[in-house]
This record gives structure tokens, sequence and C-alpha cells, in this order.
């Protein structure tokens, strides 16, 4: 026999205090990794979501552990960003703009033939 779930307290229920990247965010984040592909870097990325904890991960193959994971811990404006290196956080601020800079590189000089 079948049951009826109201979606709106399933909803309720369900998404309370999760925490996702905004579409900003998520363009910010896929500038980089988009540069990144480019270059040959980065082939694959995952979005996961824990809890109080939105993860974007980045690979250089699909069946590697992450190279990278920019993580966004908190809700409404009190949020809080990182980026880990494995478990190692190599950058912690309140903005995406903020740690995102740990993946600006230096300018390089190609030569052209």
């Amino acid at each position: 026999m079948t049951t009826m779930i109201e979606l709106t307290a399933f909803k309720k229920k369900k998404g309370k205090g999760r925490v996702f990247f905004s579409r900003q965010e998520l363009r910010q984040l896929l500038d980089v990794y988009s540069r990144r592909v480019a270059s040959g870097e980065w082939r694959d990325y995952a979005i996961d979501h824990y809890g109080n904890v939105a993860v974007f991960s980045v690979f250089r193959h699909s069946f590697d552990a992450p190279l990278f994971a920019v993580a966004k811990s908190g809700n409404g404006k009190d949020c809080e960003y990182a980026v880990f290196d494995g478990r190692q956080r190599i950058k912690r601020g309140r903005t995406m703009p903020d740690v995102l800079k740990v993946f600006d590189k230096p300018l390089r000089l190609v030569s052209v033939l």
C-alpha cells in the first residue's frame, strides 16, 4: 500500500540547516575551474553537501582523491569559506574571492614561434 507524504513538511524538515553555494559563488568557482581545465591541470569536479557544509572538490583524474576542496560552512550572512589541500586547510576567509586568491598564478612568459 502507498503512503502519502506532504512535500512541504518534508522540505522543511530535510532542508533545515543545509548550506548551498549561491549562483554567484558557483560562477566564481567554475571560473577558476575552467581556467585550470584549459591549462590541463584539473579534469573533474564534484559538489557535495554534508549538513551545514557545502564542498566543491576538484580532481586531476576522476578516480583520484580530490586535489583541492573549497568548503562553505555556516548559514546566511555568517558564512565562512576554506580551501583544503587534502586534509590540510591552506586558506580561510569570510568571502569567496578571498579564498580563491590561493589559486591565482603569476603571469608567465610564453614564447610564440
